[in-house]
């Protein structure tokens, strides 16, 4: 009853449209969740993001939940998180992804899920990291120990989001550091990430983190620009 009376004078709205939420949504509404682009990357590891990574970087898998567009509801969602403070979503989307890939063979070896992470100064400006709770509930479904002290970032950027491609994949030079490099030893590491354009950050992550011996690595993002 009292929950009934707080919906009723502040309904709870979907993050991208703003419609108000049926009992049985949320955070999106079903209109707007229908029309998120699923990339189904997990299903052919010859995919896009992959491909990204070519040459670069050797991983063993990778993937996006979502693809991202310019003024569409996926850059709606993921500005929501990060600049809005509805920490939420990275969880949302994390049980949705977690649920995908418990079920993909390929993910089902991950040992450490790592998230990308933010500097000391961004963290506080902003509050937390957005990857944190989708990291987290990715953990949980893959049965894999979440450890956010061994990778550290080490020199504060401003936000990338309207950068360019050259401008985002200079400022990833030596930004982060490996710190009990023991906890991931022998393993196989998950990083995750809100979004992957040019996989500079990504690259950056995995060259410090590959110092540890015998570690293999995946990579995991909410979305992924085409």
């Amino acid at each position: 009853m009292f929950h009934d009376l707080i919906n009723l004078f502040y309904p709870k709205t979907c993050l991208i449209c703003e419609d108000i939420l049926t009992k049985n949504e949320h955070l999106i509404c079903t209109n707007c969740l229908h029309e998120l682009p699923v990339t189904n990357y997990h299903l052919d590891n010859d995919n896009p993001v992959k491909k990204v990574f070519y040459g670069r970087i050797a991983l063993e898998n990778a993937t996006a939940l979502l693809l991202f567009h310019k003024k569409s509801n996926v850059q709606t969602l993921i500005h929501q998180l990060k600049y809005r403070g509805h920490k939420e979503i990275g969880a949302y989307l994390g049980v949705w992804a977690g649920n995908i890939l418990s079920e993909t063979e390929e993910y089902q070896a991950i040992d450490v899920v790592i998230p990308v992470p933010l500097h000391p100064k961004k963290l506080k400006s902003r509050g937390f990291n957005q990857v944190e709770d989708f990291g987290k509930k990715l953990s949980k479904a893959l049965n894999a120990e979440y450890i956010d002290n061994v990778l550290l970032k080490t020199s504060f950027t401003a936000t990338q989001t309207l950068k360019s491609r050259f401008a985002r994949w200079n400022n990833m030079e030596e930004t982060f550091i490996l710190k009990n490099a023991n906890f991931i030893q022998n393993k196989h590491v998950l990083i995750v990430d809100d979004l992957i354009t040019t996989g500079a950050t990504i690259e950056a992550c995995a060259n410090v983190l590959k110092a540890s011996p015998g570690i293999k690595i995946s990579v995991v993002s909410m979305a992924f620009t085409e």
